[in-house]
């Protein structure tokens, strides 16, 4: 079922509360200083049953140019907007500046509602909607319906009604897979209940009973209870107004302008790379780093705004920025912003974020400008091509792609599919995904660290798994690190030898006098059994002491040796046979003494306690008091 927000817009005393309340028979002024000065000062709320049966939110923001701020705060989430203006008086300031709003926010259905037509002569009515289609030129509404009424008397508000029904026929239902999304409007306490807050739920589906975050702070509670139109439901949808009762979280402890969503689905930002259009009608000229105040969602924010193109932007006109704001944001990539000067308050523009966590950026550079023009073409496969590029080096999975595009699960599942087919990123284990361009590099940076470790140590079989990691790819642990090893195994970039790699078309190649050092030690070894000399014995009769270390560590990455410690050094070939008459034993007798053991090889402590040790630490055997038994 399709869920509808309707919002109204329009100057000061125009009629738009007296509006609603024809419409719904809900009088939204909730406040006794509402009452008192006859005035709306802050957001009210009500429900509309529409003749189709669907039930649409709406929405009473204030005229007042002193609450712009209060009306900012409730227009961001609706579907469809109801542009007020007072027949005997036509188009004023506020119309204009909300209009403003409206069309910076891009909201695309709407209708002009003109008011009190009942105060002025039909001679005056013409001109009155004369004007107002000269002033609606270029605008969402330059060609939207507009229905004349007389709220009080409740004349033309069966047509408002089925024109409000057809245009929400027309309106595009939303995504509910992205992860949900409230902007807090309003905080409160209900004794007995406890903490409730009141949003337009923009995004998602949200549940009783759900793990709910509140953001910046990161604080995590419980929806204890649901209500959608002031009805306790179990369920509810992007479009919908809702009140959601929270668990374990003071009142004092939010404030509007945060926003309730998915545990872990948003990340706080200090900066934002946005498009920002300034309004034709401003006299205001924005230059480099100038503060500004920033609204987004209910959140209000000053910022200083970094002009990446030019050092002015002037009425008219376009560019990319990065907003350097002054406190935590949250928000996603394709969410809209209003920008107001920031003394005197008037709305100077706004724009589209284009990346909601960006890296500070130089001005001028040209692969950040072309970056941020792929973003706003908006094309999803691109986008989220572009982001799994930039961000490959952090290893990151497919739930922050979603928090860093605002692209929901479905869609962004299908990109990755289509991005994998054509060979332009790889899937690794934890659904973490890199661009083959990073890959390369990864390749590159491998190739060069191994071929100079092969040049410093030839004698080695290659470089150690894990010093490899350190020096390519510090970032990245267990199974994710071990399939990148194993893709550059397949494609034949190295070639893994024990724990040890090397790059594929490497091969240790012993000189003469190597050889012979080699065939000696071995022989050395082969022939001492149980009884291996200490290293020291063993290099002190070579000439050249170095070159006769660097061909004993060769031949035990060669699996020739096995080094017990540092001193002792066993042929593979009798430790083998040490480990067999060993089980053996064990499995005879159930468990073996260090002196049985001794016995057993006809060797001496200093031979079998060290070989035994070893045997512990490779959980070959287990120490059970003075006896050992199998593992």
């Amino acid at each position: 079922m399709k869920h509808i927000i309707i919002g109204t817009a329009g100057h000061i005393d125009h009629g738009k509360t007296t509006l609603i309340k024809a419409l719904t028979g809900v009088d939204a002024d909730r406040l006794k200083e509402e009452k008192k000065r006859g005035i709306t000062i802050e957001l009210g709320f009500a429900h509309f049953d529409l003749p189709s049966g669907k039930r649409a939110g709406i929405i009473d923001v204030p005229g007042h140019e002193k609450f712009i701020k209060n009306m900012l705060a409730g227009i961001g989430g609706i579907d469809i907007v109801l542009l007020v203006i007072a027949a005997d008086e036509g188009v004023m300031p506020q119309t204009q500046e909300h209009l403003d709003i409206l069309s910076i926010l891009e909201v695309k259905k709407g209708m002009i509602v003109l008011t009190k037509t009942d105060l002025v002569e039909k001679d005056w009515l013409d001109l009155v909607k004369e004007e107002i289609r000269e002033s609606v030129k270029e605008t969402f509404l330059e060609k939207a319906p507009m229905v004349s009424v007389a709220a009080v008397e409740g004349k033309g508000i069966d047509e408002l009604t089925k024109l409000i029904d057809q245009l929400t026929e027309e309106t595009e239902s939303k995504d509910l897979s992205i992860p949900f999304r409230v902007p807090i409007d309003r905080v409160f306490s209900i004794a007995g209940f406890g903490t409730v807050i009141t949003g337009t739920q923009i995004e998602g589906t949200i549940n009783e009973g759900d793990s709910l975050m509140i953001y910046p702070q990161g604080t995590q509670t419980k929806v204890r209870n649901l209500q959608v139109h002031g009805q306790t439901v179990k369920t509810s949808y992007a479009g919908q107004r809702v009140a959601i009762n929270l668990a374990n979280v003071k009142k004092e402890e939010i404030m509007r302008g945060n926003v309730l969503a998915k545990v872990d689905s948003m990340q706080p930002s200090m900066m934002l790379d946005v498009k920002i259009n300034l309004l034709k009608n401003t006299k205001r000229v924005i230059e480099n780093r100038s503060r500004v105040r920033l609204y987004h969602g209910t959140s209000e924010i000053l910022c200083r705004i970094v002009l990446l193109d030019r050092e002015e932007l002037s009425s008219g006109e376009s560019c990319y920025a990065q907003l350097r704001l002054e406190e935590e944001i949250v928000a996603k990539m394709g969410d809209h912003i209003v920008i107001r000067f920031y003394s005197p308050m008037e709305t100077i523009g706004g724009g589209i974020i284009l990346d909601a966590h960006p890296l500070k950026h130089k001005r001028f550079k040209e692969d950040i400008l072309k970056e941020l023009k792929i973003k706003e073409e908006g094309n999803p496969e691109k986008i989220v091509e572009e982001a799994i590029k930039r961000f490959s080096s952090h290893f990151e999975n497919i739930h922050f792609y979603m928090m860093k595009t605002g692209i929901g699960k479905e869609t962004i599942e299908k990109m990755v599919k289509t991005l994998m087919q054509k060979n332009i990123i790889i899937k690794l284990s934890g659904d973490v995904f890199i661009h083959q361009s990073y890959l390369n590099e990864i390749e590159e940076k491998m190739k060069e660290v191994l071929d100079t470790y092969h040049q410093e140590n030839p004698l080695m079989v290659g470089m150690s798994k894990e010093e490899l990691r350190n020096k390519v790819v510090p970032q990245v642990r267990g199974k994710v690190y071990d399939e990148i090893i194993s893709h550059f195994t397949k494609n034949k970039t190295v070639k893994p030898f024990n724990n040890c790699i090397a790059l594929y078309d490497f091969h240790i190649v012993y000189t003469k006098e190597q050889e012979k050092i080699k065939k000696t030690i071995e022989k050395i070894y082969l022939n001492s059994g149980f009884n291996p000399p200490f290293v020291k014995e063993v290099l002190k009769k070579e000439k050249n002491e170095k070159e006769s270390r660097q061909v004993l560590y060769a031949l035990v990455d060669m699996n020739t040796l096995v080094k017990i410690n540092e001193d002792m050094f066993m042929h593979v070939e009798n430790y083998e046979k040490a480990i067999n008459l060993m089980r053996d034993y064990i499995k005879a007798h159930e468990e073996m003494t260090l002196s049985e053991f001794r016995d057993l090889l006809g060797t001496s402590r200093k031979y079998a306690l060290p070989l035994l040790e070893h045997f512990d630490q490779s959980k070959i055997t287990k120490r059970i008091g003075e006896k050992r038994v199998l593992t």
